[in-house]
């Protein structure tokens, strides 16, 4: 054998007993309907940068922002054909992935921030093994926040959503049963079609959390807010399994980890946004109307629960309600577990 063959093999021997974690790169082509510069994408370029560090470059990203790759329907899709590896999701992507998980955006299960982390933290694993079941890997939910009812008319009650012309966004199954419990029939439309049809007049009244209406511009169309959230939106950055289960164990350790710790972050930071956008919209002039008595939210509750049940069957398992419904019971009682 003569010199340059020996260098040859003895570069092909070293690169071959290099441990495979520090031979190995992955690129991770990640995309969300979040624009550049929102609180959303920092967080998500802060986690990708730290990441790639911590995995010493053997983790990287390709960052496809602002809905270039589509909407979340069309990044599921690509993510199913290998031509993405991860994304960020609301609830419409989450539920093109595992609709059971959709159960966390029913109408009125949440009365408060506290029992939402406690669901959250408590049914943790449950959730978990239903993303992994469906081939993907929770890195970490983003909460979008709760989602109030904006309109040119003012709600203080059900009866009043009747006479406006309501938007849900097209193909969402939570919506549907949301509005049918509350005997509306309203128009299903692409979100991209929202603010066209507000300003022909097809449509008066949406629904959204407070930051996403005035990013989207809807809140400028609007005059009244239903101070009572619809419910709260969720969220999350799930990869594909596949992409996942070809990382060494430390590096599958360190992306869940950082996951845990930026969109747990996230989370917060999306309630602060919130809470500012309404101090926000009460000096755009938008009026917060509040239930018009106790009962009010009595019938919504009652609505809510008759729009988690029709779902039953269609987005997750009786079993897999109960359990939700009875940890909030047992919160709410003081025995938590």
């Amino acid at each position: 054998m003569n010199y340059s063959k020996k260098i040859a093999s003895a570069v092909l021997f070293a690169a071959l007993a290099l441990p495979s974690a520090l031979r190995a790169e992955t690129m991770v082509k990640f995309a969300t309907l979040a624009p550049d510069g929102s609180t959303w994408m920092k967080a998500m370029k802060e986690f990708t940068v730290e990441a790639s560090s911590r995995t010493a470059g053997r983790v990287k990203f390709k960052i496809y922002a602002g809905g270039v790759s589509g909407d979340e329907k069309d990044v599921v899709r690509k993510i199913r054909l290998g031509q993405l590896q991860a994304g960020g999701f609301s609830g419409v992507g989450i539920g093109e992935i595992a609709p059971e998980a959709r159960l966390l955006d029913t109408p009125f299960l949440f009365k408060n921030d506290k029992e939402i982390d406690y669901i959250y933290k408590t049914l943790d694993q449950e959730f978990r093994k239903i993303f992994e079941d469906r081939g993907y890997v929770l890195l970490g939910w983003a909460e979008v926040g709760n989602v109030n009812v904006f309109s040119t008319r003012p709600v203080t009650r059900p009866s009043d959503l009747k006479s406006i012309k309501m938007w849900i966004w097209e193909g969402d199954p939570i919506a549907e049963a949301t509005f049918k419990a509350l005997g509306v029939s309203p128009i299903p439309l692409s979100i991209t079609d929202v603010m066209t049809s507000l300003q022909t007049g097809m449509i008066d009244g949406v629904y959204g959390s407070p930051l996403s209406v005035i990013a989207l511009q809807w809140f400028s169309r609007m005059k009244y807010v239903f101070s009572l959230p619809l419910t709260n939106a969720s969220g999350a950055v799930l990869i594909s399994r596949k992409v996942f289960d070809r990382l060494s164990p430390e590096d599958q350790k360190t992306m869940l980890a950082l996951g845990d710790k930026y969109f747990r972050e996230l989370t917060l930071q999306s309630r602060r946004d919130n809470a500012e956008s309404i101090k926000i919209l009460k000096k755009k002039n938008l009026v917060f109307t509040e239930p018009a008595g106790p009962e009010v939210a009595q019938e919504l509750e009652k609505a809510g629960e008759q729009a988690r049940q029709a779902l039953v069957g269609k987005l997750y398992p009786r079993e897999l309600l109960e359990k939700v419904e009875g940890a909030l019971k047992a919160f709410r009682s003081g025995k938590k577990s």
